[in-house]
Formats: C-alpha cells, structure tokens, sequence
C-alpha cells in the first residue's frame, strides 16, 4: 500500500509542474500587455517591465517563476499595487472555500440520498420525482439557478437575504445555487448504480440468508453502489470550485472569484498564474486523497507489494 501512495503523490507532483509550464506559457501567450495604457508614458512602460522582469526572454523568466514558486513566493500583484498573490489567497481563500465545502457536503448527502430513494423507489411517484429534479438540475447553469433562487427565495419571499457574507442566513442561498448541479448530478449516478447493484448475486444471498431489508441497502447495495461517486469526487471538487466564481459575483461573496476575472481582465500575470496554480494544486491533491479512498472504501481492490492496482 505505501508504494501505491507513493506512486500516486508522484504522478500528483509531475501533474502540478505539468500545469505549472503549461499555465505559465498559455498566459504568456494572451494578446497584449499588463502595461499598455494611455496614462503609461514609453519611458514609465519601458521601466514597469524591467521591474517585473517582462525585457527578459521567455525561458529566463519562467526559471525565475520556479524559482520563486519553490521558496513559496507567488509573486506581486500588477493591478492591485503591488500586494503580494500569496496576501490575496490568503485573505479570500477562506470564503470561497467556505462556501464549496458547504456545497460539497450538501450535494454529497443530499444527491446519495435522492439517487437511493428513486432506485427504492423505481417506477413510483418519489422516482419520477427525483429523476425530475436530477434532470432540472444538470440542466440548469449555475448562474440561472443562482438568480432564480435570488429573485424567488430573496426578493419576492424575502426569506433570506439578497447578497453578502455576513451570517448563517447569508451562505444558505449560494451553498443551494452552487451544489444544485452536483447534487443532480450525483443522484443520477448514484441511482444507476443502485439498479445495478441490486441485482447482483450477493444481495440476492445476503437476501436468502434472512437479513433485514434495512441492512441490506445499508451494508450491501449502498456499500458499493457509492463507489462511483466516490470515484468522481475529484472532478466534482473541481465543478464546484469553479462555480464558485460565478455565484461569489450574484451574491458577492468576498471569496477568489473576483481576483481571477479581474486579473484575466487586466492581464496581471502573476495573480492569474499564482491563483490558477493555488486550484490546480488544490484539485490535483483532491484527486490524490479520492484515489487513497477508493482503495479503502473497496474490498475487493488491494494493492500488494508488487503495486499491481
């Protein structure tokens, strides 16, 4: 088992340094220049890229950004006065991941629970029911649902507030408009793999042996049904930190949203490739702790000494 961790960190750490090359020459590669503005005379233009380093070569200046990235420095800001990217995490990471674990661990529960009641339930009205909320849901975008609930749930019912961050009653409406899509999503996968696994020979034993029908969906079939949910638990965390941007701006959560819009806008290099690198790496050890899960959470999957999974 440990050589199967190590493995994985290792394919996790060529993924991070892939994403960091390959980020760095792709923002690069955007037409234009942080720099080009009326109000920059050629002389102010010619000394603001000598202090970032922009009259250097391409190649010299991504070895500095290594560099720098090693020792944990992110670099400075060119829209915000110089603050520093790190600074800029720091302040607004909190809320926006506030607000996606508020919506991971809701889509999670409440998407394993709507998938187990519709398969229960197959071909009865709480299946047609849940298969429509599973369909509205994937259908929707996040911005459309995220303006419903705001107009329906805020302006007209005038059961929550409008925007903000400031309490409990402020994060109920974006944690619903962020996780819809994931909790549709997850119900319908959750139920197609109810339907198959109920028919599967152990459940007809664990059956004929006399087990309580409760124990059966609870040990058997939910047991390892949930596998490929947990299985996409990684692309999930990655749906909904991204969804994090356009809900932060309907309901103007102070989160990491905003500072990645303005920063593609302004082309500030440094704030784009130090907040892209923060999610990739966020996501890509997402996906490392999902796939120590999984081996877990499966009986049948074990990993020797000679690493065969």
């Amino acid at each position: 088992m440990a050589r199967y961790v190590l493995k994985r960190l290792f394919i996790s750490f060529l993924t991070i340094i892939a994403l960091v090359t390959v980020v760095f020459f792709l923002v690069r590669a955007i037409p234009g220049e942080p720099f080009l503005s009326d109000k920059l005379t050629p002389e102010i233009r010619e000394n603001m890229l000598r202090y970032y380093g922009f009259d250097q070569p391409l190649y010299i200046q991504y070895v500095k950004y290594v560099k720098n990235l090693l020792r944990g420095d992110l670099g400075v800001s060119m829209h915000y006065n110089g603050l520093a990217v790190a600074g800029i995490i720091a302040d607004s990471f909190p809320y926006s991941a506030s607000l996606g674990l508020r919506a991971l661990l809701l889509a999670f529960f409440a998407g394993i629970a709507l998938g187990v009641l519709s398969a229960l339930n197959r071909g009865r009205f709480l299946d047609y029911f849940c298969i429509i909320i599973a369909i509205v849901g994937v259908s929707l975008p996040d911005f459309v649902t995220g303006y419903l609930l705001q107009y329906v749930f805020a302006i007209k019912l005038k059961l929550f507030p409008i925007a903000l961050w400031r309490g409990f009653k402020y994060t109920v409406l974006p944690t619903f408009a962020l996780s819809f899509y994931t909790t549709a999503l997850l119900a319908r996968i959750m139920r197609a793999s109810m339907l198959e696994v109920t028919g599967q020979d152990y459940v007809k034993v664990a059956r004929a042996k006399g087990l309580s029908e409760f124990q059966i969906v609870a040990r058997h079939e939910i047991r390892n049904a949930i596998l490929p949910v947990i299985t996409i638990l990684g692309p999930v965390t990655a749906a909904i930190l991204t969804g994090t941007f356009i809900i932060e701006s309907i309901y103007a959560v102070p989160g990491m949203g905003k500072f990645y819009v303005s920063g593609i806008q302004n082309l500030d290099y440094s704030q784009v490739l130090g907040l892209t690198i923060f999610y990739g790496t966020f996501l890509v050890m997402a996906n490392f702790v999902v796939d120590i899960m999984y081996g877990f959470v499966d009986p049948r999957i074990r990993v020797d000494r000679r690493d065969r999974a």
